[in-house]
């Protein structure tokens, strides 16, 4: 496990509102199809230690109460177990400070990458709102361990989001709005290689172009807001 790193402050949100958001991020990743059954987790960071979702519950069954608390050593005192990816949870808002939030989902396309291994390289601009010229895919490891923990943070390194292989993907971000907006971006952007795999040879974007549009996204509100401007 890394280095634990103080929490960031949560602001004036209380813990029933964020409660309230995990709630809503898992009904949105099965609403925007991104994931289905009980696949998918999401977490929050708050106080010393982190919200996460419990382990083997539907979305819509999932209520505020159910989302378990945890302390950066894993320990927790909740009825629930919590979702058995807590660790790469817990690592990646321990070792990663400006994240306050990660999601983890099953969507097809970016699943598909991810079972086929393949990174996801600049086939458009818009690869730079994860943090530079590539999505990078984990080496497989089992779900719920700690070698998955760390092959994920590896991948994450300099970047928002990751593919896991034979498995899914993760995307992090300074709350839950922005996790939830990259991931719809992540499978989006899967999406359109996998098409454009089909009609031709995709023309990936330089290096040097996507690192100044990392830069300008960071005047363009991508950050701020939910919505991309051309």
């Amino acid at each position: 496990m890394p280095e634990t790193v103080p929490p960031q402050d949560p602001g004036a949100r209380s813990e029933a509102s964020i409660r309230a958001s995990i709630v809503a991020a898992m009904r949105d990743l099965i609403g925007l199809g991104l994931s289905q059954g009980t696949s998918g987790n999401v977490s929050a960071r708050f106080g010393d230690g982190f919200l996460v979702t419990p382990s083997g519950i539907p979305a819509e069954r999932l209520r505020p109460q159910d989302i378990v608390a945890m302390s950066w050593d894993g320990a927790f005192s909740h009825a629930l177990a919590p979702s058995s990816e807590w660790r790469f949870h817990r690592d990646i808002l321990s070792a990663r400070p400006e994240f306050g939030a990660v999601v983890h989902a099953h969507p097809t396309h970016c699943t598909a990458f991810a079972i086929c291994g393949r990174a996801i390289p600049a086939i458009h601009y818009m690869i730079a709102a994860a943090g530079g010229p590539t999505i990078r895919c984990a080496p497989y490891a089992p779900y719920g361990s700690q070698e998955l923990s760390d092959a994920a943070l590896a991948a994450l390194e300099g970047r928002a989001g990751c593919l896991l292989a034979n498995h899914g993907m993760i995307a992090a971000g300074t709350d839950l709005t922005k996790a939830l907006w990259l991931a719809v971006e992540m499978e989006a952007l899967c999406h359109q290689y996998a098409v454009a795999l089909q009609v031709g040879a995709p023309v990936i974007l330089s290096d040097d172009e996507i690192w100044r549009t990392v830069e300008r996204f960071k005047s363009y509100g991508l950050r701020e807001t939910t919505s991309n401007s051309e």
